[in-house]
């Protein structure tokens, strides 16, 4: 007897990427799609995400030799505010265009966190361009920042890059709190400083573009105070992040995933120095997987029948796309 497959996406800003597989194995065939889904009046619009997901699911299960899909998890980037339209519509399409029974959607930093622990109790911080903790304790959610550049994500690359420019600037002026290995890596960067608001302002991928700058703030820190002082903070913010998912008693785990720790040592090592401080009792790990590995997680989980992980609407939504 056939076992039915699964899919697993995770949907973010760049882009979907899409794995197929049979629970319990690593997945058959991968693709990616360089589009991301669009958000409009209803949210994150379930139609487009479909036309691109049924035409790439088609390719992969001919490719994984997977005849039928039985289960479906997709990890979204901004479901937990935007995620309505998903929730009422994408059950139903998956069964109308897939076959698919059980479908599992989840906030995208849920997915980081079944990618990174598993379903464990703990904390994980997802820090990019943004930044969003999440934690459990397996019996309910606790969510931390993720509220965008403009009103938090605090820690995150593009907080981490506007602090080192707002330094920049400040040097370029002659103001306190300046540093002029920043500025000259502004300009080499973006040109005189006198024009960054023309180039930043107008736009619309304004936190991708102050996140460029992390990387330059980390390269100056190791002789540069100021620049030490931004990756500084930006450690304590997310031990701060952490602390508030985190269980408070126990022996939970705590993880980090996502691009911005590949700025190394500079925001590292200040981060376990706040992390030993804030969470004394949590264990630092490393993360097993990013968020599509959490998908295929749950996935393997879902169609097992053995899934323990909290469910909550806004932030793991799980149902049987035929109401059985």
């Amino acid at each position: 007897m056939t076992v039915p497959g699964y899919l697993a996406v995770d949907s973010g800003g760049s882009g979907l990427r899409v794995a197929v597989g049979v629970p319990g194995q690593p997945p058959a065939a991968q693709r990616e799609s360089r589009e991301p889904v669009r958000t409009g009046a209803r949210g994150i619009d379930p139609a487009h995400l479909m036309a691109q997901l049924v035409p790439l699911v088609r390719d992969l299960t001919a490719e994984a030799g997977v005849g039928e899909l039985g289960t479906a998890v997709v990890g979204a980037a901004g479901f937990a505010s935007l995620g309505d339209a998903l929730r009422a519509e994408l059950p139903g399409a998956f069964t109308r265009e897939l076959g698919v029974r059980s479908v599992a959607l989840a906030a995208d930093a849920v997915a980081a966190y079944v990618g990174a622990l598993g379903p464990r109790p703990g904390a994980v911080v997802a820090a990019g361009t943004g930044l969003v903790a999440v934690g459990t304790d397996l019996s309910g959610w606790r969510r931390a920042d993720g509220w965008g550049h403009l009103l938090g994500d605090c820690g995150g690359g593009a907080w981490i890059g506007r602090a080192g420019l707002e330094a920049a600037l400040r040097a370029h002026d002659g103001r306190d709190g300046g540093s002029a290995p920043l500025l000259a890596c502004a300009e080499k960067q973006f040109g005189p400083v006198r024009g960054l608001p023309g180039l930043l302002y107008p736009r619309t991928d304004r936190p991708a573009m102050l996140a460029s700058f992390a990387p330059e703030v980390a390269t100056c820190a190791p002789h540069d105070p100021v620049a030490a002082g931004i990756l500084r903070a930006a450690a304590r913010n997310m031990a701060e992040s952490a602390a508030a998912v985190c269980p408070a008693s126990g022996a939970p785990e705590v993880s980090f995933t996502g691009g911005l720790f590949h700025l190394g040592d500079p925001l590292l090592v200040p981060l376990r120095e706040e992390l030993a401080r804030r969470l004394p009792h949590a264990r630092p790990v490393p993360a097993e997987g990013d968020p599509l590995h959490g998908c295929v997680r749950i996935a393997t989980e879902l169609a097992a029948g053995r899934l323990t992980l909290p469910g909550e609407p806004s932030l793991l939504y799980v149902v049987s796309a035929k109401g059985d």
